[in-house]
This record gives C-alpha cells, structure tokens and sequence, in this order.
C-alpha cells in the first residue's frame, strides 16, 4: 500500500495489493494521499422533482414520542447527535429509501449494515413468499438452519460450529458465556469505542449510540456486572500487554471488532491484529472477533479472511439474516461443544434459526458468492471515499477518513483517526451540518460522526457521482 504521511504500510504477504485498506487523507494538500482520479461531477444536484419538506415525519415523530421513549427503537434513529427532524422511512428498494413525506435518499446506512446487496431484493422477496407458505416460525428444527450452517462454516475461517441466535448482541452475549466457561477464568479485554451490543459486561466505554449520546456507561449497570471487564486504547499493543500483566491468569479472552465501526470507521493498524492473535495464544486466552458488521462484508469469509488472522471464536450478524433479526457465534469445534445441549454452558432462543432469517440468509449469501462481488464494493466506495475528501479539500475542510471493500467513514478531523480518542476530537457540530444539508440533497448517512457507512452491490456508479457532487455542494454551504 502507498505510504501516508510518510509512513509505510505493509500488510500479511497472503494479501494482495487490491485486498488491502485504502487510507485516504484530505486536511490540506500537504497531507492528502489521493488513491483514485477525482469523480467527474456529471450528475445535478438541483435536480429536485419537489421541495424537500419533512412535515409528515414531524407529526409522526412527535406522536411516536408519546409511545416509545425517545420515539425510536434505537438511540440513534432520534438524531440528538445530528440535530434536526429525524425521518420515517415508508420504503426501501435497492440502495434507494422513500420517507413517508414522499422524499427520496441515496442510502449509506443499508439498515445498519445487512443490505449488502441492497435492500427488498427481488431474488431474496420470491425466497421468503415461499418460505412463509410453510409457517413463519416452528420452534422446532428446519432443514435450512443446516443450509445456512454449512455455507457459514465454510466461508468462516475459524467457525467449525456455529449457534444461531436473533441479535448481534445475543450472539455476544453467548460467547462471553462461552469464552469464560471454556477457560474457566472471568476477564474479558475490550477496547475503547467497540460496541458488542448492550449486555451489561459490555457497557464499558462503548461505541456506537453510546458514542453518539456521549454517555459514560449506562445506568442500571451494576458495578459486578462490569468489574471483570477490562479496556484499552484501540491499537495499543502494549497496552493489552499491561493488562495479562496485570492480571496473570484470569483473562478468558480478548473481544474486538477487527475493523471498528461502531466508534466511527477505524482500522487496526499494521500488525495490530497478528499481535493481538500472539499474546492471547500466549497467555492461554481467547482471541473473539466481533464481525457483526464486518462478517461478509470485507470479504465472503470477513475480515479474518481479509487480514490473514483466525481468531479462536466469531460472532455474526446483519448480513447472514439478510435484513431480518439474526445472530450467531462459532469457532473452534473444541470450544463450541461446550454450548448446550453437547455441554453445560447453557443458552437459548425461542425464534434462534426461524425458517425466515435461515431463507433470507441463504440466498443473501449465495448473491455473494457471484463473481466480482468484492472488486465492485472496493471499486464503488473507493470512489465515494475519495470523492467526499476530495471535495472537503478543495472547499476547505479538514477531513480524514478510508474504506475497506464495502465498509467505509470519514471524520471532520485532520486525522488520522487510529482510536476512540481520535475519533471524539472530530467536530461533530460541523457533521450535525454536512448530515443536514446531505439529506435536503437526497443523501443519507449514518445520523452520527461515529458511526460507519455501507455501500451494497445496488449502488451504482451514478449513485456515488450524485453523492459526491451533493457533497462538494454542502461542503460549500456550511
């Protein structure tokens, strides 16, 4: 990969250089790294068939706050970070979304990640009509629980058993139960701005609406539920290294997302990975990834298959359910034939492998197995990527950010960002704009700086030529 700001950047010699993270730069001239011609900005941004307005989603927003708190199911979803009136969505198709105001948006969140190749897809509609034909939920064992099983194992580097569940929080939940009862020992290593769902033990300087809300912890967390949780600096090696120092014998495993996206999008630095793999087989622990977000997603088999690293166990989410509420975790046949009823660690799910997610999931993945899936997601954000920093260069804004496959971010810092630290000195009232005016002009974005955004296989080259041109003008507006 191409140095930035002077340093080099090498990755495991197993990748090539198409496989490899972009990381792209725009404060000043000085310190931009371009990695792709600038888009030529052929699409109109004033093409506006009528004036944006968000009246309906006010009223409809304000009665919803009369029914749940906050009016969402989600933090996040209310836009207290980004300000301004949050949207209701009416319809979805492809990598476009329709308000019930009748406004239409370019969509970079893809329901938080599962649309990866875009949303009410026709193929996966006509599977899960079929599907509902024979029931929606049995409660009992389905031959498509095994369907999807294989086609996990065998993708999955280090899955050679796997647990489906209904969350990407569930299947946290699980393997911190799993992790500590195979190694018989109580402490788990985080690291700052990583959200793994909101479990209690994970509630420790957390990411994603706990980022957003700038909330500490949770209350209602008791102090025993996270005194066993211990945190460090996302890509700190010798931080980690104090941490088994410190407490010799008692870490069960390290938990992380291999590429972070829930503190915004930040990516482990050279080596960060192969370190963290090193010291926990040297301490006798487990290495866990969390590829909620990344599983399917930087490539078929993950970041693990990306980076060159098998951790010992891995949770999943969003893309195996195709856009319905799914979960799993795995690993090791060893580890996992402790999880009930092959041994004592107990969990269970009254929906856990529902014929509905099992279909959506399976013909999701089979779309990914399609040639040039990964070459087209890489292709597509690079230039979206590039684009936005480009454009925030040349109006005069210090901005930082980078891509991997169909996973991308950018902060409104000089950058770079390497951890959460970073990540909370970008300016945050300036993207509560920049998300604003993208809206207005048809764009839709994470509704937080701390989140990471999602490209899918139904964007299209006019899709990011229309994004990056909206942005250029924004950018010139605030």
């Amino acid at each position: 990969m191409a140095a930035v700001n002077g340093v080099g950047i090498s990755w495991p010699s197993k990748l090539t250089q198409s496989q490899r993270p972009k990381l792209v730069f725009s404060p000043s001239p000085r310190r931009c790294t371009p990695s792709s011609s600038t888009i030529k900005m052929t699409a109109s941004v004033d093409e506006k068939k009528k004036t944006f307005t968000l009246q309906k989603s006010e009223e409809a927003f304000s009665k919803a706050k009369e029914l749940m708190p906050g009016g969402v199911n989600s933090p996040v979803r209310a836009f207290k970070s980004v300000g301004g009136q949050p949207i209701i969505i009416d319809s979805v198709k492809g990598s476009r979304m329709r308000d019930i105001d009748g406004n239409d948006y370019i969509d970079y969140v893809g329901s938080w990640g599962p649309a990866i190749i875009g949303h009410a897809d026709d193929e996966v509609l006509a599977a899960l009509a079929e599907t509902m034909k024979k029931g929606t939920s049995f409660g009992a064992p389905c031959l498509l629980e095994n369907t999807l099983a294989e086609m996990v194992i065998s993708a999955v580097p280090s899955i050679e058993m796997v647990r489906f569940v209904n969350s990407g929080t569930e299947a946290c939940m699980g393997v911190l139960r799993l992790a500590r009862a195979f190694t018989g020992r109580p402490k788990i290593i985080k690291f700052e701005g990583c959200y793994h769902g909101h479990a209690d033990p994970f509630l420790v300087k957390a990411g994603s609406g706990v980022a957003t809300l700038g909330l500490p912890d949770s209350p209602g967390v008791p102090k025993a539920a996270t005194t066993d949780t211990l945190t460090a600096p996302y890509n700190d090696i010798s931080a980690v290294e104090s941490l088994f120092k410190e407490h010799k014998g008692e870490v069960a495993a390290i938990i992380l997302e291999p590429v972070v996206g829930n503190a915004g999008f930040i990516q482990p630095n050279p080596d960060f990975l192969a370190a963290i793999r090193k010291i926990t087989k040297e301490n006798d622990a487990l290495l866990i990834f969390d590829e909620v977000m990344t599983g399917f997603r930087l490539a078929y088999g993950g970041a693990q298959e990306y980076f060159g690293i098998t951790p010992d166990l891995t949770t999943l989410g969003k893309i195996i359910g195709g856009g319905l509420p799914v979960g799993a975790y795995g690993g090791r046949r060893d580890i996992m034939e402790m999880v009930a009823p092959a041994g004592p660690m107990y969990q269970a799910g009254t929906l856990s492998g529902n014929p509905l997610a099992m279909t959506a999931g399976i013909h999701t993945l089979k779309r990914l197995q399609g040639p040039g899936t990964y070459d087209y997601l890489d292709k597509i954000t690079g230039e979206l990527t590039q684009g936005i920093l480009d454009a925030g260069k040349k109006t005069g804004h210090a901005m930082c950010g980078g891509y991997i496959r169909g996973m991308f971010g950018f902060f409104f810092a000089e950058g770079p960002v390497n951890n959460f630290s970073d990540a909370k000195k970008s300016d945050t009232e300036k993207f509560g704009r920049f998300y604003r005016g993208m809206l207005e002009e048809g764009v839709y974005f994470a509704p937080s700086q701390f989140e990471a955004g999602f490209t899918s296989l139904a964007h299209t080259s006019e899709d990011i030529q229309r994004t990056v041109a909206a942005a250029e003008k924004v950018l010139k507006q605030i």
